[in-house]
């Protein structure tokens, strides 16, 4: 009894049934469309931005906004920056300092400010942080002082 001689394939051929290496290509095909559906199903599903950043609230002639990990101990950085020159002399004054911290609260109470310390605004911006220890159940706003009046932005929760 004779047994015929294999056949030759051309590149690329494959034979039906896969054999060994036909396998390997059909599950990373797999994974990766699934992959890829995953990623679209997310991004849909995910909430628009919102118009303005988290911690941040507009003034009369500034912004001024509270970075952070909010509901968690981190490093927070309260930031202010002016727009345009705003009344008064103090706002045109190239020597204006402001002084920058946070406020805490939780259902019970509402801490007293802490305060980062107090920076001269450089081209109209000023920023100073530190680490503040926060408890998951805790809200956290930025806070300014400037000529006796305190400013603050809205409270972001955990």
């Amino acid at each position: 009894m004779t047994v015929p001689a294999p056949r030759r394939a051309h590149p690329g051929f494959r034979p039906p049934g896969g054999g060994p290496a036909a396998h390997r290509y059909v599950p990373r095909a797999g994974v990766t469309l699934a992959g890829l559906c995953l990623v679209a199903a997310t991004a849909a599903a995910a909430p628009p931005a919102p118009d303005t950043p988290t911690g941040c609230g507009d003034l009369a002639n500034g912004r001024l906004c509270l970075r952070g990990p909010v509901g968690a101990t981190g490093r927070y950085t309260t930031a202010y920056r002016r727009q345009g020159p705003g009344p008064g002399p103090a706002a045109a004054s190239s020597d204006t300092s402001v002084r920058l911290g946070y406020q805490r609260k939780n259902t019970r109470i509402t801490a007293f400010p802490g305060w980062f310390g107090t920076r001269r605004l450089r081209q109209g911006a000023a920023a100073l942080g530190g680490r503040v220890e926060m408890l998951p159940d805790e809200c956290i706003r930025g806070v300014m002082e400037h000529d006796g009046t305190v400013f603050v932005t809205k409270w972001s929760c955990g």
